[in-house]
């Protein structure tokens, strides 16, 4: 029995000092194929497939000892990047040339591209630096005449310069503006002739004249239109036909619709235009673009006291014709279809605020009031038009009447 035993224990003994043998031979092996893998690194030029990898039969020897190709999974690992893992066996594997080659190509391609994204990098900044960029050129310093104003817009320079009602300082033109060369030639001759200096400038220079306005390459500077007297406007109309029209306006502060109330005055005809000058927008050039030159032309009056205005108007016979929306008629004024009027005497068309319409004071001094007929049943909040459009309506059904 004890004979049993001791044989047990060493029959155990011999097992356990196998597998330490076996296992410092594999690390053995282990470490000399890292050291081999780091020697193939450093001298590539010498072998065209790394040993371990070429073919079966013709592998590279590490002094007298013969390199074993199972078994490397491990260690191989450890040296090729993760990117490229070895595969965990290579027994039976084809012949793979050149495969340590293609990893330091890509590693190359790798570096070159990091590389080239750095140098990149750095010429971008280069380009951009403060040092390298444009300078960028100075305001043009341009010096204003005292109590001057700049017209802006090809149709009211234009007309300004025709119909000489100011005094002119200097023309300023967009440079460079093929597209309408022959308009600009025009302008040069036009200040030519009136002794006004021309300046050829860049847009933003117009751009800054006429505070970000539509100026369409043109910027005149010259002096402002005021309204005329009223008793201009009577003397000027003595002798003249019975079959007249005259607009009244009753503080009409947006200059957009001045403007456009004028160029509908001056093209359907009207004879004068009368403002109120309390609360009322003054004839600025913002006026004269959106009338689209028609400011220049139409003479503009203005009275301080419009209620004593229409007395007197009634008082030679003429009559007083108010404007209002179907949903603001009143009683105590007769209300008929600007369709139904018949204009057979000198007529005062009246037309208010934006906001409110016509004060009671002038309400009460206006012998009809009339009424633009919408063609469909009207929501509430939109029950009335803009007043340049209703303007435009109400002097057409009107002016059409005129017997040429």
């Amino acid at each position: 029995m004890a004979f049993v035993v001791v044989m047990v224990k060493t029959f155990k003994f011999n097992i356990w000092k196998t597998a330490r043998l076996s296992f410092a031979f594999s690390c053995n092996s282990h470490f000399r194929a890292v050291k081999h893998f780091l020697a193939q690194e450093k001298e590539p030029s010498q072998s065209s497939s790394p040993a371990g990898f070429g073919n079966e039969g013709h592998s590279q020897h590490h002094g007298s000892h013969q390199l074993p190709v199972s078994g490397l999974g491990d260690a191989a690992a450890r040296v090729i990047p993760k990117s490229h893992p070895p595969p965990k066996s290579y027994k039976g594997l084809a012949p793979q040339k050149n495969l340590r080659w293609q990893w330091k190509s890509r590693k190359s391609s790798t570096e070159q591209a990091a590389s080239s994204s750095e140098e990149f990098r750095n010429l971008r900044e280069d380009d951009f630096s403060k040092q390298q960029k444009r300078p960028v050129p100075k305001p043009m310093s341009i010096e204003r005449t005292k109590g001057s104003e700049i017209l802006f817009g090809i149709a009211p320079c234009s007309l300004a310069f025709s119909q000489s009602k100011r005094d002119f300082f200097q023309l300023f033109l967009k440079s460079d503006s093929s597209c309408a060369r022959p308009v600009m030639e025009e302008f040069a001759q036009q200040a030519k002739a009136c002794g006004v200096p021309v300046h050829h400038v860049r847009r933003q220079v117009l751009d800054a004249l006429c505070k970000g306005r539509v100026h369409q390459g043109v910027c005149l500077e010259a002096t402002p239109l005021h309204l005329s007297s009223l008793e201009e406007a009577e003397a000027s109309q003595v002798g003249l036909g019975t079959q007249l029209i005259w607009l009244v306006l009753e503080q009409i502060q947006d200059p957009m619709n001045l403007g456009a109330v004028l160029r509908s005055a001056y093209f359907l005809g009207v004879d004068r235009v009368v403002t109120s000058q309390k609360d009322s927008c003054p004839l600025t050039p913002t006026v004269s673009k959106a009338s689209s030159g028609a400011m220049e032309v139409l003479e503009v009056y203005s009275t301080d006291n419009l209620q004593r205005f229409l007395k007197a108007k009634t008082e030679e016979g003429w009559e007083v014709i108010g404007t209002v929306s179907k949903s603001e008629v009143e009683d105590k004024v007769p209300v008929i279809s600007c369709l139904e009027f018949h204009w057979n005497k000198p007529t005062v068309l009246v037309l208010g605020n934006e906001g409110y319409g016509l004060s009671s004071e002038t309400r009460s001094l206006c012998h009809r009031m009339l009424i633009i007929p919408p063609g469909r049943t009207l929501q509430p909040g939109i029950e009335s038009l803009n007043v340049s459009v209703a303007t435009g309506i109400l002097l057409h059904s009107i002016c059409s009447q005129k017997i040429k």
